[in-house]
């Protein structure tokens, strides 16, 4: 299996024979960058061994990215509209489809999930490092999870962000209400009332019953996509999902969002997990297109990747403020796309715009030439 290290080496040697091309004749319109090829030779590997689509949905937010926010890399509703693209062009009923996101909406979640069942009959999530949050429930939401020793999912139980007099602070959603109830107890007495008051001015209009909501819609989610889905056909579908949705979305049981679900723990619930190290040639496969995509998020201005085996791609970068939408090269009508990490063009004047005027200096030099 080539290692992150090795794929970088494959990297350099593609720019080197990208700057030596370039010497001899200007790269042809929708050329594409070395990034561009290195993911997709090992995105159509890993398919052509498979014979299943493969579907990448990866973000930067392992990398540091100083104009990226949370909301960027975040499992959104555009994300809908991402993965349309990466579908438009392919014809296999079961899918791959990558997972590297640190989660974001429950509902962009569901709407995401929502529309693939309606393209694909079976969808395999594959974590090459960690799903978390909502991308867990992205997960949950498919027939099969291959995970490695290494991978990782994350609890479901929802973060709320609410305004205090500091600023916004985010917080779950159980642990909202928990303090409130312990709120209720302490402010019994009085000499509490000074402490607390800070604190409960922050509890606005049906927070709590948002954080409640929150845990329900989570939970309901990913109960009705794994009895659907991941336990179709057992007898005890009803009673295995609503168990492994309630150990996900309980905040009491992890006491952190961030706290990992290993691959053994996601097999004690009875969910259908593949080993990754179960087949070393799909492990390979699988890994070396990771690592592909992720030089392409580190070593580009990219944050948001969704692209698929055959080269079909919706990028997002911040540095150029717009989504890269990549077609496969050589399609009819395929505009040359900014290579990832370019700088955007600078303004230019008008086509057939006559030149500038000479300025106050000049026209003053230009006087006293001519004696005026």
């Amino acid at each position: 299996m080539p290692t992150w290290g090795e794929l970088l080496q494959e990297l350099v040697d593609l720019q080197r024979r990208a700057e030596l091309a370039a010497t001899v004749a200007p790269p042809k319109p929708g050329t594409p960058s070395p990034f561009d090829v290195l993911r997709r030779k090992y995105l159509k590997a890993l398919s052509e061994r498979t014979g299943r689509a493969t579907i990448v949905y990866a973000t930067a937010w392992l990398e540091s990215k100083d104009t990226v926010t949370s909301a960027d890399l975040s499992v959104g509703l555009g994300d809908v509209q991402g993965l349309m693209e990466a579908v438009s062009n392919v014809t296999e009923s079961d899918l791959d489809l990558f997972l590297h996101s640190p989660g974001g909406s429950a509902e962009a979640a569901e709407a995401v999930m929502a529309y693939l069942r309606t393209r694909f009959d079976h969808i395999r999530a594959v974590i090459p490092v960690a799903a978390m949050s909502a991308a867990t429930m992205m997960a949950l939401a498919c027939d099969e999870i291959v995970m490695g020793a290494h991978s990782q999912l994350g609890p479901i139980d929802p973060q709320l962000t609410i305004g205090t007099p500091e600023g916004p602070r985010s917080a779950p959603g159980q642990a909202i209400i928990d303090q409130f109830e312990r709120a209720k107890l302490e402010c019994q007495d009085p000499k509490n009332l000074g402490a607390w008051l800070p604190i409960l001015r922050g509890y606005g209009p049906g927070l709590l019953a948002i954080c409640d909501n929150q845990r329900q819609l989570a939970e309901e989610f990913a109960s009705r996509s794994l009895e659907t889905h991941m336990f179709a056909g057992d007898a005890q579908a009803h009673r295995k999902a609503e168990k492994a949705a309630k150990w996900f979305a309980d905040f009491s049981e992890f006491r952190s969002h961030g706290r990992r679900v290993s691959r053994e723990d996601a097999q004690a619930l009875g969910l259908n997990v593949i080993d990754l190290e179960a087949d070393q040639a799909l492990q390979d496969a699988m890994l070396s297109v990771h690592h592909a995509v992720n030089h392409t998020l580190a070593g580009t201005a990219a944050f948001k990747v969704i692209e698929n085996h055959h080269g079909r791609a919706f990028i997002q970068q911040k540095a150029v403020q717009q989504i890269m939408f990549q077609q496969q090269p050589g399609s009819p009508g395929a505009s040359p796309p900014a290579p990832p990490g370019a700088a955007p063009p600078g303004p230019q004047p008008p086509q057939g715009a006559p030149p500038p005027g000479p300025n106050r200096a000049e026209r003053r030099r230009q006087e006293k030439k001519g004696g005026r």
